[in-house]
C-alpha cells in the first residue's frame, strides 16, 4: 500500500473512529481531537443485558471461525446469565467488561471482545470520510507514528522502540527514516515492551530491513498478500546481517507478537524479556444494537512453520528476564558478543 489519503486503509480508518465511538471516561463537557465527548455512561436493566448476551451469542455462532469453539462461549454466556452472574453489571462498560472476560475464559481467544459506546454506533462498515482521514493521519502524526526512539547508544547498538507497528499508507516514511538512522548499527535492539500490536504491512515493512532476500511473515489475519512478504534487500541498508534482539514484556501483543514470533521462527532475533501477552487472531466487529459491538476473528490462521501459533499462550523469550531488566540485558548481550568479535 502506497502513501496517500485515498491509499489509507478501511482497517485504519475502523479502528480510529471505533476509539472515537467508544470513549467512556471523559466528562460530557471534555473535548479532545475536536471530538466532543458523549454523555455519562448509561444504566442498563436486566432486559438490556439479556438482549446484548443473546445478541453476542448469536454472532458468536455465525461468525466465529471454529464453530465448536463458537458454541462453547455461547452457551458459557447463556449460562452466566441464567445463574444471574450478569446482574451486578449496571452500566454498559461493566456488562461489556464482564462478557468480553467470560468470552474470554470460555474460548481462550484474547482478541474476542464486546464493547460499549456511549455514542449510537454507525450501522454498517466506516465510511472513509475525508474528515476521518484527516483526522486518523493527523493523530498518528501528532504521536511521531507511535516510534518513541530511535537513537544509537553506547558501542553502536541501534535502538528502536516502538509502540505500534502503524499503517503504512499514513507512516511508510517515518518507518523508513527511524531505521535508516540506524542502518550504521553493529546490532539491533527493537524495543516491543509497550507495543499494542498493529498492521501486517508495518510488521513486514521493518522485518524487510533484517534481511537479504524476501521472506514470508506468518500474519494470522486472513490469506497471504503481498504484504506478507518482506520488501527485502532494502537498497542501501546494512542491517540485513546484523545481530537482532527483541524486548518483550507480557503486555506485548498482536502485531507486536506477530513480529518477535516469525524472527524467533526464522531464527533472525533474540527474545529478551517476559512471554508475550497472546493475542493472535484479530477480529472483525459486529454491531450488536445502537450502544454494544463485538469483535469475533473470523478466519482460522494456516501456519506455515507447522506450529501452534501464540494464542492464548505468548510468545516465550530466550533470554528469559524481567520487562524492566530487559534492555541492560540485551546491551550485555551485544556487548559480550562484541568482546568475541562476533559482528563488526
Amino acid at each position: 500500500m502506497r502513501p496517500g489519503d485515498r491509499n489509507i486503509s478501511a482497517l485504519a480508518i475502523g479502528f480510529f473512529r471505533m476509539a472515537v465511538f467508544c470513549r467512556t471516561s471523559e466528562p460530557a463537557s471534555a473535548q479532545k481531537d475536536g471530538v466532543a465527548s458523549p454523555a455519562q455512561n448509561s444504566s442498563i436493566d436486566a432486559a438490556g443485558r439479556q438482549r446484548v448476551i443473546s445478541g453476542a451469542a448469536a454472532n458468536l455462532r455465525e461468525h466465529y471461525f471454529d464453530r465448536g469453539t463458537a458454541q462453547q462461549t455461547a452457551d458459557a454466556l447463556l449460562a452466566h446469565e441464567k445463574r444471574g452472574d450478569d446482574d451486578a453489571a449496571q452500566d454498559g462498560t461493566a456488562l461489556a467488561d464482564l462478557l468480553t472476560r467470560q468470552m474470554r475464559d470460555a474460548s481462550h481467544d484474547m482478541h474476542l471482545v464486546l464493547k460499549y459506546s456511549q455514542r449510537p454506533l454507525p450501522e454498517g462498515p466506516p465510511l472513509q470520510t475525508a474528515d476521518e482521514i484527516a483526522r486518523f493521519r493527523s493523530a498518528m502524526l501528532q504521536q511521531s507514528c507511535m516510534i518513541r526512539k530511535a537513537e544509537i547508544l553506547p558501542h553502536g547498538i541501534g535502538y528502536l522502540k516502538l509502540d505500534y507497528f502503524p499503517d503504512t499508507s499514513v507512516c511508510e516514511s517515518e518507518m523508513r527514516s527511524a531505521m535508516a538512522s540506524l542502518n550504521r548499527a553493529g546490532a539491533i535492539i527493537f524495543d516491543l515492551r509497550d507495543s499494542t500490536g498493529g498492521f501486517p504491512d508495518s510488521v513486514s515493512l521493518i522485518a524487510s530491513y533484517l534481511f537479504n532476500r524476501p521472506e514470508y511473515m506468518y500474519g494470522p489475519r486472513g490469506a497471504p498478500t503481498v504484504d506478507s512478504w518482506t520488501r527485502s534487500p532494502v537498497a542501501g541498508n546494512e542491517l540485513a546481517d546484523k545481530p537482532v534482539y527483541v524486548l518483550t514484556s507480557g503486555s506485548t501483543w498482536s502485531g507486536a507478537e506477530q513480529f518477535c514470533y516469525d524472527l524467533k521462527m526464522l531464527k533472525r532475533a533474540t527474545l529478551v524479556g517476559e512471554t508475550t501477552r497472546g493475542g493472535t487472531h484479530a477480529g472483525v466487529f459486529h454491531r450488536i444494537d445502537d450502544h454494544f459491538g463485538i469483535g469475533i476473528p473470523e478466519e482460522k490462521p494456516i501456519n506455515p512453520f507447522g506450529k501452534d501459533d501464540w494464542e492464548g499462550v505468548g510468545v516465550p523469550p530466550d533470554v528469559d528476564v524481567k520487562a524492566a531488566d530487559a534492555l541492560e540485558t540485551a546491551v550485555k548481550l551485544v556487548e559480550t558478543r562484541a568482546e568475541k568479535k562476533q559482528f563488526r
